[in-house]
This record gives structure tokens, sequence and C-alpha cells, in this order.
């Protein structure tokens, strides 16, 4: 045993009082645990002597097993994060993260990524450390983009060296530092949801407004320089006014005076209301809590600094004051700093350079926002007199219904939005609840054009008086507002960071079932073609987590829709007959549709406006008896369930049986049997979870060497997973275990009469593969083939605007798009046409060069190719022999060019259009 070393910290934990204000007992003497080094490390962090012997066990089991080449090379930072891992498992965290990091020695990014190392058996991390880790993650992406922002925006308000008159107290350092903190205390106090961006950057201007109206103009650039106002007196900080009425004035003042922070929202992109409304319901609150007074000038550094240690301590998480020294420990990945600060390559050393501002979370999170606002503009959060009209054509008016529903959820959401982020923040919780009002207006009038102009009908009566809809059309609205304002501030994370307010939070909201929920997804997306690419994504992934786990809890209706389906049938093996692999995806199924069925005929066009009449309650509308019909909405779910399960099967089979092709077909019978016959195994389950097990169930009985942890390593590396799928899954009523435990007794039990065909001399029918269609979603900016052209595309530009200067103000352009001619729009200067030239006149003088000498032709740079001999496949126009190339070239673009316009006239006119987005 080596020597005891110094009980510094234990000694510290002795003179704690105890709960009822005497001194704590002494403590008992204990047998010490491992290591010198690892004792010393438990005693600085003062963990208990629980949590270090269990690290203990922890770290030896780890150096036994797999990873004990990482753990020995690392030996003080695997003894960290054993610590880290058993101190959460047993509510015993003594010390703060950044202590841990401190002591050793690691950075968050650096520590988060050992940690996964370290997890290489999947059983040393817990759900519930996981839990901790992603919510540090987040908080840490918020931080460091919102720092990132702070410190370049301080650079555009302050001068590096203002006049020798501004005293030394004020320098800029200091001011930063006052600056930083102060956002950090507001944003710990004010804040219930830490890692929400957009509120956290609203936030942010507040302070700099404060501040700003607190600072001496000598100090200032401009246009902050002149509209400082005129009660600011330039002197210490620490200089009180005199005169109790002078002081309530101009803290008056200062509170009224907008004109800084309507510069700084223009600045920005920031909805001037929105920043004033957190201002003046939750800024001023929390300096009057904190006793920040603006007449005493800048509050002292002392006393916010004591205030936030109470808080950071209080949190036992990230000490941000750190940014401030560029501390080693919140410096990021490599990985994320390069895509940080990401420019464009220079071509060569004649090429002009610009200089491009990185496209930073925020910046990307204020064009969002714009855009969004910018779409909806023109909406109202009234219906529109066509809708009107609409609800005048219906047998029974929804009008009344539908206002009341919409004022009804308000008050609902209103609620939830201030429990979740805090009280504060209410309004700006109406706010956005009155922007998704508006999407959701624009929506169903777009709906239901399209479903006037495919049916032929304007009574609507049925789908505008179904309360489910009405409900699932509003929430989808609501959701494609939150999820703008809650963008991921992490740009190195291929998956999407959660927060408290993340789908699937709006459900729950809204009481609403996920199956319900899904029917308006695809029709939404195809009523609004203004969506912005993100939005688009994000619906997706949450149609996405519907059809993998969310439709499957108990409760949800899809299981009510298989019941009727099997009876309908009679077959116990047939879900939905229309619903196998092989049935190609394709489908001209709308939101009316789905949420009319089964009860609709899809056929009936006039079963729209079909209801009972208006003394008869729709729950006891006389029926005769007649047979069920088929469930369009389960079959449309089915199809998508069958896609989507196959796609995941099929990349995680590429990562780990490429070279065992025939076993796809096999797993993918399996996989698909259990989903249509043995769908009870989804109940509150995951889809992924049963496409691990049929992976491993079909390689164990072809006796091919593959294990669960290599299929749960390469699961974690797909994007959209989750450690919990594999480590926290239902074995019985409210009993979780691992996958593995899963396989044994759950999966294994239930298919393996099944399973064992396929290792028998007449193994079971093969599945036909799924017919994988394109997504049913186009984004504006993918590349799209020119009709009858060969091999030509066009797309929209790809560089982010500045919504301030309307939609076509791109703010950046790399030194290649500088020369791309764009089609339909000015050209600019001759420069680009000259540029052009010289480029096929240098490859054509190169071929030359090379023929001279005999050497073989090299392969020219890739261009548009058009038709060698001069005729273009498009139109079959000849080319004059005395033309030149560019003139060729010239006259093909323009006939292009003509062809497209009218084939975007024709496509105005043509109603299917809808669904391009």
């Amino acid at each position: 045993m080596p020597p005891k070393p110094p009980r510094r910290a234990g000694s510290a934990r002795t003179q704690r009082p105890s709960p009822d204000g005497g001194s704590a007992p002494p403590a008992a003497p204990r047998v010490e645990v491992g290591e010198a080094d690892f004792v010393v490390l438990c005693d600085a962090l003062k963990v208990s002597e629980s949590v270090r012997e269990k690290a203990w066990k922890t770290y030896e089991s780890l150096s036994a097993g797999d990873g004990a080449l990482a753990c020995n090379t690392k030996k003080k930072e695997t003894w960290g994060v054993c610590i880290f891992i058993v101190a959460i498992d047993l509510d015993e965290v003594t010390f703060t993260f950044t202590e841990l990091l401190k002591s050793i020695k690691m950075s968050v990014c650096t520590f988060f990524q050992f940690l996964k190392e370290v997890d290489v058996n999947m059983d040393t991390v817990s759900t519930k450390v996981d839990s901790t880790v992603s919510r540090l993650k987040k908080k840490y992406d918020v931080l460091f983009a919102l720092y990132h922002k702070f410190e370049r925006t301080c650079g555009l308000i302050y001068l590096e060296q203002p006049s020798s008159e501004i005293s030394a107290e004020l320098s800029s350092v200091l001011v930063l530092k006052n600056y930083w903190i102060t956002f950090l205390l507001a944003k710990g106090k004010v804040l219930q949801v830490e890692d929400d961006l957009v509120i956290s950057f609203q936030l942010l201007l507040c302070v700099l407004d404060y501040f700003i109206k607190l600072s001496p103009p000598a100090m200032l650039k401009e246009p902050y320089k002149s509209s400082v106002p005129a009660v600011t007196v330039n002197g210490s900080a620490r200089t009180p006014r005199r005169g109790q009425s002078r002081s309530s004035r101009t803290a008056k003042q200062l509170d009224t005076d907008t004109k800084i922070i309507e510069i700084l929202c223009k600045e920005h992109d920031c909805n001037l209301d929105e920043v004033k409304n957190v201002y003046f319901t939750s800024f001023i609150p929390f300096l009057n809590s904190a006793g920040i007074v603006a007449s005493n000038g800048l509050p002292e550094v002392e006393v916010i600094l004591k205030q936030y240690d109470e808080l950071y301590l209080k949190n036992k998480d990230i000490d941000a004051r750190l940014f401030l020294n560029h501390d080693e420990t919140l410096q990021p990945a490599v990985i994320a700093c390069s895509q940080l600060e990401r420019t464009p390559l220079k071509n060569n050393a004649d090429e002009e350079i610009n200089i491009i501002l990185p496209q930073t979370p925020v910046r990307a999170a204020m064009n969002n926002i714009q855009q969004l606002i910018m779409i909806l503009n023109s909406a109202t959060d009234k219906p529109s007199d066509t809708l009107i009209k609409y609800f005048n054509n219906c047998t029974v008016n929804p009008k009344d219904s539908i206002l009341k529903r919409v004022e009804s959820f308000e008050h609902i959401f209103k609620k939830k939005f201030a429990e979740a982020v805090g009280q504060g923040w209410a309004e700006i919780g109406s706010q956005r609840y009155k922007l998704g009002v508006r999407l959701y207006y624009r929506v169903m009038e777009s709906m239901l054009k399209s479903e006037e102009e495919r049916l032929s009908v304007q009574n609507f009566s049925k789908l505008l008086n179904d309360n489910i809809f009405h409900t699932s059309l509003l929430a989808c609205a609501v959701e494609v507002v939150m999820a703008t304002y809650g963008r991921n501030a992490s740009q190195s994370d291929s998956t999407s960071a959660e927060t408290d307010l993340s789908f699937p939070w709006i459900l729950y909201v809204f009481d609403l079932k996920a199956f319900d929920f899904y029917k308006v997804i695809e029709s939404f997306i195809r009523a609004e073609p203004n969506l912005t690419r993100e939005m688009i994504k994000h619906l997706e992934h949450c149609e996405h987590r519907i059809m993998e786990s969310l439709a499957w809890q108990s409760g949800s209706p899809l299981f009510d829709l298989i019941k009727q389906s099997k009876e309908r049938e009679g077959q116990a093996d047939q879900p939905e007959p229309t619903a196998t692999p092989s049935t190609p995806f394709q489908h001209n199924h709308t939101a009316a549709d789905l949420y009319l069925s089964p009860v609709k005929s899809p056929k009936k066009k006039a079963s729209l406006s079909a209801t009972p009449p208006p003394d008869v309650p729709p729950a006891v509308t006389p029926q005769t008896p007649q047979k069920l019909q088929k469930s369009t909405s389960l079959s449309l779910f089915y199809k998508k369930v069958y896609l989507l399960a196959y796609r995941r099967l099929h990349t995680l089979f590429l990562h780990l049986l490429s070279d065992h092709p025939d076993l796809e077909p096999l797993i993918w019978t399996l996989f698909q049997h259990t989903l249509q016959n043995e769908y009870e195994l989804m109940r509150d389950r995951h889809l992924d979870q049963i496409m691990m097990c049929s992976m491993y169930g079909i390689c164990k009985v072809k006796n091919v060497d593959l294990r669960f942890k290599m299929i749960v390593s390469a699961y974690k590396e797909l994007c959209n997973t989750n450690q919990e799928t594999f480590k926290r899954v239902l074995i019985r009523e409210e009993q979780y275990d691992s996958i593995i435990v899963f396989y044994n007794l759950v999966f294994m039990q239930k298919l393996k009469t099944n399973i064992l065909q396929y290792a028998s001399s007449r193994p079971p029918t093969l599945s036909p593969i799924p017919h994988i269609p394109r997504s049913p979603y186009q984004f504006s900016n993918s590349p799209r083939r020119v009709p009858a052209g060969n091999n030509i595309y066009i797309s929209p530009l790809k560089s982010p605007y500045k919504f301030s200067d309307g939609f076509q103000s791109p703010t950046k352009m790399t030194p290649r798009s500088r020369i791309l001619v764009s089609i339909g729009e000015s050209f600019g200067t001759s420069e680009k046409f000259q540029k052009i030239n010289q480029m096929l006149c240098n490859s054509e003088g190169q071929l030359k060069r090379s023929a001279d000498v005999g050497a073989a032709a090299p392969k020219p740079l890739k261009r548009l190719r058009f038709d060698i001999e001069g005729t273009d496949e498009a139109d079959g126009s000849k080319h004059l022999p005395q033309e030149s190339k560019f003139q060729q070239k010239l006259a093909e673009m323009t006939s292009t060019r003509t062809r497209m316009q009218k084939q975007k006239l024709n496509d105005g006119n043509d109603t299917s259009a809808t669904e391009d987005k």
C-alpha cells in the first residue's frame, strides 16, 4: 500500500456544518482504494467513499477489457471518467464539471470523445449518464456559439484604443468581462431552458443594449456612439450619481430608449418586438432581483462574480467565465473549429479575394427566423376571406369551433411554454404561437384549394369539423415555428440535438397522438411551397420518429387499426393486404383521405361533405351493419414503415456484412415478417431494436460471426441514433434492460421457430426488397435536370441570404461562383464572358499542343455536354459552320432558357405543381 497522501480535502469535509446547525462528526477511518495518484484525484474532487470504491472497480473492469490499451495509456483521464460516471449514477456529485476537466487536464470535446471510447462494451455508461452528457453538450454548444458571436459583436461596438480621457477602470477588457458575466448570470437565473440558442441570443442583445447605454461615447464606434442617450456620464464605472430624482429619471430613460436595441436587432436580423419583450418582461426584472441599478453606472465585477459563482457551484457544470481567458478546457474540437471558420479555397494568386464571414450558428438561426417571418408577412392570425367562403359552404359551419379551438390552445401553449422556459417568457411563447396560427390558416387554405381542384367539390364539412385534423394541423404549424426558433447550436454533430421544447413536446401540449399527427405531415409540406429545406427535413425527421417508435406506444390508435384490419380480412397474419414491400410507393392521398379513413371510401368524392344531421351527435349517428372499409391511413403508414425499415437495415448491413450479400434478403424477410405478423413486439419499443435482433438472429443460424457488440458499435455511428435504443429496451411491464437481454428473453422466444427455418433445407419464402423511390419531399435547392436536355442540370444559388435586404441578396460569393452565368438574370459586366472564353481557349490550346508533340490528348475539364456534331439534342437545332464555339454555346443556352421559361409557365398552370417543393 502506498503512503497515505495528505488529507486536505478530507479535513475540509469534516469542518462542514451538519444539517441541524452543529459541527459534522469527524470522518470515520477508511481504507484507501487504488493507486496513490487515484487517491489524490479523489481527494481533490472531494468524492465520497462509495464513489471512489465503485469508480476504482469500474477502472479495473475497463483495464481488463477490450479498452485496456486506451485505459492504460490514459490512466488519469480514465480515472476521471470513471469518477464522473459513478458520481452521476449514485447521485453523489461533489465537484463541478469544469473542476473535473481541470483535474485531469482535458477539454470538454476531448472528454466527451474519450467517454465514447471508454464505453466500448456498451455497458459502462448508463442512460442516466448519457442524459447528463447530452445536457452538457448542448449547453457547451450554445455557450461556445454565443461567446463567439459576443466577441465579434463587441469588436464592432467598442474601440480597441479609446481616448486617454477614459478611466482605466473602463478598459475594454474590464467591460467585456462585465458584459459576459452579467449575461451568464441573467441566462442562468432567467432561463430554465439554457440550451435555447435564440432566446439566449435575444437575452445577450438586451445585455449589450444595457451596457452600451452606460458606456462613455468615447469608447464606442458608430452608429452606437451617436445613439447613446445624453444621460450617460463619462467617468468611472464605480462613481454613483447623486440625487434620488436624477437617479430614477436616468434609469427610466435608459429603460425606455430603444435606439440602441433597434440598431442591434437590425445588425443581427433579429425581431425587434421579440427582443423588446424579452427586455421588459425578463431582463429588467432580473436587474432588479440582482440589485443592479442603472443609475449606479456599470455593475461592479466583484458583485456579479459572487452571484455567478454561487449559481455555477449550484449547477455543478461548466464555468463559462473561462471563455474570457480562452481556457484550454473550453476550446472546441478541431473539426468543429474548422467548420465554424471555413472559407472558400483560393483558386490562384491572381484571383480577387473576398473576405467571407463564416456562417455561424447564430447567423443561421436568425436567417431561418427571418425567412419564416417573410413567408408569414402576408398571412394573418384570422381566417382569410377565402377560408370564410369555404366555411360558409359547409353543411355545418366550422368557423366558431375553429376560432374557439385556436383561442383555447393559445392559453394552454402559453402556460406550457412558460413552465418549460420560465414564467417571464410567457409572452414570447404567445408570440410564437401566433406565428404558428398564421401558418395554420395559410396551409389550411392551400390544402382546401388543392382538394377543391382534386375533387371538384366545395363542401368540406366533414373534414373541417374534424377536431383531430385541426389539432394536428395547428400542432404541425406551431412545431415548424418552434423548430425554426430552436435551431441546434452544434455544427460538428451530425445528429440534431434535442431541447426540452423539441418534438415530441408539441404532442404533449396539444394532447395529440403521434399517429394522428403523422397523417398531416406530408400534406402540410406539399401545401406550403416556401418551407425551407431545414424545415422540410425537420418534419421528415418528425415523421421518422413517429414511424420508428412514437406511433407504437401503448394507447396509440395504430393498434386499433391493425386489429380492425385483421377482423376485416379474417386473417391473423396480414395487418394490411395492400401494405406489402413490393408495392411501388406511389400515392395521391391527402390529409383528407387519412383523417377520414377508414370511415370514408377514397373513391367517393362527395363523402368529404357528408355529415350527420345537426340534431344527431356524430358519436350516435344511425348506421347500418356493413363490411369494414380498408384503412387508407394504415396502408400508407405500413408502406412508409417498410421503406424506412429497409433503408435503415441496408445502411447497417453495408457497415457490417458487405462480404455476405446473400444474407440481406434473409434478414429483411425476418424483419418484415416481425413487423407484419408479430407487431406486438413493437409496442413501446423501437424499430431499430427489431432490426438489430433480426440481423443477429440470421447471422446466428447461418454461422456468421457477428456479435451484438459489433452491431451496436456500427449502429452508434449511424445518423440520428440514440444510445438509449440499445441500452434501455422494454423486457416486460416497467422492466428495461439491454438489447441482448431483450433478444434472449423476448425476441428469440417469440420467433425461435421462424428463425430456425432459415437454417433448414426449406427456408421461408423471401420477402421482396422494397422499391426505394426518391424522397416525396423535393427541396428547392436540389439540382434538377433540364427536360429533354443532355446532362444539363440547374440549381439555385446555395449562398445564405441576408433577409433584411430581401430574398435575392446573397451575402457572400465564392471565387468559383463569381464566374457562374445565371440564366434569366443580368450577366453584369463583360468580364465574366471574357473569363469563360479564356478558359475555353486555354483548354483548346492545351489539347492542340499535346497533339503536336504526339502525346495522348489529356481528358478535357468537365463542362456542359452538348452534341459534338453541333446538334443540340434538346431541340434539334443546327449551328452554322461559321459560328464560333462561344456563339454556339450562347445559342444553346438561350434555347435552354426559352424551354425553361415555357416549362415554368406550364408548371404554374398545372395543379400538380404543388407537389414540387
